[in-house]
């Protein structure tokens, strides 16, 4: 590997580690030339399914646009980015684990809302608002009352989503 600081044309491996789960090797690199110290990271090539937007669309797997989506689900909620990372590499390793070449956007969706699921039912909510099209007030409180129900001991560990008792409505008189 070329040296980044004096293009020297060799470089020797000082240290390697495994990183990301054992996904990713770090490498720690000096160059004979001039003495600088760096690190590479090399990972594993696969392919990724192609996805299948509404309409027949097809474009290639983009990991930035997956991250984007969390961060906008989780904007301003108390999850850490190493959470979001772990979430990240679930659903990518999910979809290299299903051998499909193609993937609907829809079960894509799903994925993110399984995962968000597990990090803050918030950003849960958030997200299926926006995924699934909630047209009204009715429609997050189903959403709502289903999470609820999907986990049990939900308001132990979070404020509770629509307060006690519910949504109150004011009285106009």
């Amino acid at each position: 590997m070329h040296c980044p600081f004096c293009q020297h044309e060799d470089t020797r491996v000082i240290d390697s580690r495994l990183a990301e789960d054992g996904a990713t090797v770090r490498r720690r690199r000096e160059c004979p030339q001039c003495g600088e110290r760096f690190n590479t990271f090399e990972t594993a090539e696969l392919k990724l399914p192609a996805i299948v937007k509404s309409g027949e669309r097809r474009e290639s797997f983009d990991e930035r646009k997956l991250r984007v989506s969390f961060e906008r689900a989780l904007q301003k909620r108390p999850v850490a980015s190493d959470a979001v990372d772990v979430s990240v590499r679930t659903i990518i390793n999910d979809l290299r684990k299903s051998g499909d070449r193609e993937v609907p956007s829809r079960q894509i969706g799903e994925l993110v809302m399984r995962e968000l699921k597990k990090l803050d039912q918030v950003a849960y909510v958030r997200f299926a608002s926006v995924y699934r099209k909630f047209e009204d007030v009715q429609a997050f409180r189903e959403e709502i009352e289903k999470l609820e129900r999907d986990l049990p001991g939900l308001e132990n560990l979070q404020l509770s989503l629509l307060g006690e008792g519910g949504i109150k409505r004011s009285k106009k008189g």
